[in-house]
């Protein structure tokens, strides 16, 4: 076109002195002037003869032109089917109206009163955080430390009585040896005591039996002899009363042993009988005194051992409970990004009070909404795919929500209400979404197309 322009400015004087001297037909006109442009564009027939081309048959050209026609049209119906394709395909698959990937926003709130303090690196809002990484701190100066130093006072007290104890022990100990040794002194000087008596007693007896052996032998023979009247029955009675003595003497002396057997026997099994009231002597009693004492103090000392074990326990409890009622680490429960931080350190906050929103990008949704002749038609549990606008594969999903013009869960990172195309939501359930960290994807457009069955329903 360019050149077909330069030769009509560089010819143009010499085709209008051509034209002023032509002669028009009854053609004249814009049909003369185009068969004249032509004429001036086609080169002579001795040129195109002198480069040996040969001139076109009439019916050849016509052909020609046929199949560039044709050719034409057939380059202008494939761009219509390849660019049309696409339109008409999204008329007619089941798809929505306006779809975008959203997640489920996580608001951590002050567990405790206290100012708020940042990790070294303060987390911005592109802050992508991993499950358990510290986020914020909270540190109240103000805690409430009473019962802890009721405790350590109370852990004190029996720190410095725990001593006394023991020591009070140690000496009752020690005595009541002492008088052990005493009394286990004095119960074998009691038992030699006894066992002498009881010989001397047995000598005793001995001599009474002889006494009474030599008097029983005297009557006998004064018996005889006063038959006779050499002895006088006054001599044969004085010899008579001395036998009963002899005999009476021996079985005193009898009954003394026994008495003194039964005193050996008591002294042997602990108790003392005497001429005294008490069963037991002095030493005894006081060892059996400082018996008791002593278990009274062991009892005291465990009670104290146990009292400062459970004191222990206690403090280190009430310590926990402290340090959980003075500090908090806010910690992110999910891994995601940070989505709206809400205070800033230095703040004094309230306990409850939301410090700021976490994008939980670990279930990522995606929201859409639909016409209401598509909602009608869907089910929970129905597979869908989400074709993003970038370009990108499609992702495969599931829905999980028909929220119909009620619209969808406040918790969501972006409020489906902004989808206003349509009144009707869907909540499409999508694990495919790679959202983790800095690659979460919420706030992505695109489009949902839901299964054939679903179209056909």
């Amino acid at each position: 076109m360019e050149q077909a322009k330069s030769f009509a400015r560089t010819n143009a004087p010499d085709a209008a002195g051509e034209a002023s001297t032509r002669s028009f037909d009854g053609d004249s006109g814009a049909r003369g002037l185009q068969r004249d442009l032509q004429d001036r564009l086609q080169p002579p027939a001795d040129e195109a003869i002198a480069d040996g081309a040969a001139s076109p048959e009439p019916s050849g050209g016509s052909s020609g032109r046929w199949v560039r026609r044709t050719l034409r049209v057939a380059l202008g119906l494939a761009i219509v089917a390849v660019f049309g394709w696409m339109p008409l395909k999204a008329l007619l698959q089941t798809s929505s109206v306006e779809a975008v990937v959203n997640a489920r926003i996580v608001t951590l709130r002050s567990p405790i009163d206290g100012t708020v303090t940042a990790k070294p690196n303060n987390p911005t809002h592109l802050s992508a955080l991993s499950e358990g990484d510290l986020i914020l701190h909270v540190v109240n100066a103000r805690g409430d430390r009473i019962r802890l130093d009721d405790l350590r006072r109370q852990m004190s007290r029996l720190d410095n009585e725990r001593p006394s104890f023991a020591a009070k022990l140690a000496a009752a100990e020690t005595a009541q040896q002492d008088l052990a040794r005493q009394s286990s002194q004095f119960r074998d000087g009691r038992t030699l005591q006894l066992e002498a008596r009881i010989a001397e007693i047995q000598s005793a007896i001995e001599a009474a039996a002889a006494r009474r052996e030599e008097a029983t032998a005297a009557v006998e023979r004064a018996s005889s002899l006063v038959r006779s009247g050499t002895v006088s029955t006054v001599e044969l009675a004085r010899l008579t009363r001395e036998q009963a003595i002899a005999q009476q003497t021996e079985i005193g002396a009898r009954r003394r042993l026994d008495a003194a057997k039964v005193e050996l026997t008591a002294v042997k099994s602990g108790t003392y009988l005497g001429d005294s009231y008490n069963d037991r002597p002095s030493s005894v009693q006081r060892e059996e005194e400082m018996r008791q004492r002593v278990s009274d103090l062991r009892a005291d000392l465990a009670h104290a051992d146990a009292e400062i074990a459970w004191l222990t326990h206690e403090i280190a409890v009430e310590q926990i409970h402290y340090v959980n009622r003075s500090e908090a680490d806010i910690r992110a429960p999910v891994k995601g990004r940070i989505w709206e931080m809400m205070t800033s350190p230095g703040e004094d906050v309230r306990a409850g009070q939301p410090l700021l929103k976490l994008l939980d990008c670990t279930g990522a949704v995606v929201t859409a909404n639909v016409t209401e002749n598509v909602y009608n038609r869907l089910r929970l549990g129905e597979q869908a795919s989400f074709e993003p606008n970038d370009g990108s594969a499609a992702l495969q999903g599931e829905i999980v929500n028909l929220t119909g013009a009620s619209g969808a869960p406040a918790n969501l990172a972006i409020n489906p209400d902004v989808l206003n195309k349509e009144p009707y939501r869907v909540t499409v359930s999508m694990p495919a979404l790679d959202t983790t960290g800095r690659d979460c994807a919420v706030g992505r457009t695109g489009r949902v197309v839901f299964n054939d069955g679903a179209a056909k329903s």
